[in-house]
């Protein structure tokens, strides 16, 4: 029998201290073989203190450079520091259901260099939000088609898992092209990645924020169109001198 694969549950988070503890609980309930990591954006709250008075092993919280922040650039820190074979990224206010950090585990052991988690219903997005990712999404697939590199239903989610070493290659190798401080990291993965890679999917029905507030804001929705090619960037342009300018 082949030996069991280690993982990482990267949670990238700024001022989650709603969730944070129950976050991180339920993971170690569910899956106590596997490792957590905790990338705080330098959080205004209790997140921290939370978090290290649950006294669990293998559930590390690391507080980022202030001067490098945005979730881009947390998550991809979280996967070249992991230091296990696989990693799973989600969010950590429950709107990704933890059974599917399993069935994304399930589906690297069967195989496959990235799993994706594809939202089966956005209707707890909302409807701006809902028409936007679809939007976005359509844009993104654009600029991977373009690049010939594969693509997913869902290149917008922030669910999804892969195997540690390639993935910290393409970040050492392609990072400085990313948009750091932007929102889509698998965006930029995915682009950067080797062509022939295995992607696989599974579904899951996106879920409401279990407490706190959305960190959705216009800076995001600027940065997320400046991902998305030549098209992107100039309606990011656009969007900037409407909705940017005077904050």
């Amino acid at each position: 029998m082949a030996e069991k694969r280690t993982c990482t549950v990267i949670l990238p988070t700024y001022n989650e201290e709603a969730n944070i503890a129950n976050m991180v609980v339920s993971l170690r309930e569910m899956y106590p073989d596997f490792h957590i990591l905790i990338m705080d954006d330098n959080s205004t709250d209790r997140s921290k203190e939370l978090v290290d008075a649950l006294g669990y092993e293998n559930v590390r919280f690391v507080v980022r450079d202030k001067d490098d922040r945005g979730l881009t650039a947390s998550t991809c820190e979280g996967i070249t520091i992991a230091g296990t074979d696989l990693f799973v990224n989600m969010d950590s206010d429950f709107q990704h259901p933890l059974e599917a950090v399993g069935r994304i585990y399930d589906e690297l052991n069967n195989g496959y260099d990235l799993v994706v988690g594809v939202r089966s219903d956005r209707k707890a997005l909302g409807l701006k939000r809902s028409a936007g990712s679809w939007a976005f999404h359509a844009l993104a697939s654009s600029v991977l088609f373009v690049h010939g590199k594969r693509r997913s239903k869902d290149i917008m989610s922030g669910l999804f898992g892969g195997g540690t070493e390639m993935f910290s290659e393409v970040i050492r190798e392609h990072g400085s092209r990313f948009e750091m401080s932007g929102f889509k990291v698998l965006l930029d993965l995915v682009r950067y990645a080797p062509s022939g890679m295995k992607i696989g999917e599974i579904t899951y029905e996106f879920g409401k924020r279990a407490g706190g507030e959305s960190k959705v804001n216009p800076k995001i929705v600027y940065l997320t169109l400046r991902q998305c090619g030549m098209v992107g960037r100039f309606f990011a342009v656009i969007y900037k001198a409407l909705f940017i300018r005077n904050r």
